[in-house]
């Protein structure tokens, strides 16, 4: 398997021989199952993949997962934990540390990101079975973000004349746009580019005496 294959595992920290047999299969299924869905989505990506590659059937996969579908909300399950795990929440950092410490983990993450860029792509047609599930996904954050902007502003920490809701929407498409150009070009930081949009958007303006 590829080395970078490794650095893409959604495993917990806990090391996988402390796990009983049938826990540590199902793990490894989820570790595979981020990469073939994170290169084919969540559309193409086939159980029979991920079965071949943690050396099962595609009968004996189901007996840990009873659909693809279990199987993929068990690893976007995984994924947002990681993510939250490595940021953070913003009550306790602060939305702008929260969200740019999210940032630089996805950029440690290639396999985990691709994964979320694509299942997003691929859930903008409207007849796609996640549509829904996303759209909602986004709204709910951007209504959380926007408060939490209005907080900030409160605070003197966000700039008093930006819209929370709208801003609460740019910020999660500064970070999509960041994911997709740096998944076609890694040479892209996605953090320090990200660093600058808050300084010149988000941040209060710092007028010289």
């Amino acid at each position: 398997m590829a080395s970078d294959d490794n650095a893409d595992r959604v495993a917990p920290s806990r090391a996988r021989g402390s796990y009983p047999k049938g826990q540590a299969r199902r793990q490894q299924i989820v570790d595979e199952a981020v990469l073939v869905f994170g290169r084919s989505g969540s559309m193409s990506g086939s159980l029979r993949e991920v079965a071949k590659r943690v050396g099962l059937t595609p009968a004996g996969l189901l007996h840990h997962f009873a659909s693809k579908e279990e199987l993929f909300a068990e690893v976007l399950r995984q994924r947002d934990e990681r993510v939250r795990v490595a940021a953070g929440e913003p009550a306790e950092h602060g939305l702008l540390d929260q969200t740019a410490k999210v940032v630089a983990y996805n950029q440690t993450t290639r396999g985990l990101t691709s994964l979320y860029t694509t299942v997003v792509a691929e859930a903008a047609d409207p007849d796609h079975p996640l549509h829904g599930d996303f759209a909602a996904r986004y709204r709910s954050r951007a209504e959380a973000t926007a408060a939490l902007l209005r907080a900030g502003q409160r605070a003197g920490e966000i700039a008093p004349d930006i819209d929370p809701e709208r801003a609460a929407r740019l910020i999660s498409a500064v970070m999509d746009g960041l994911q997709q150009q740096w998944l076609l070009d890694d040479t892209v930081d996605m953090t320090a580019l990200f660093d600058e949009f808050v300084r010149g958007f988000l941040r209060p303006s710092v007028c010289a005496d």
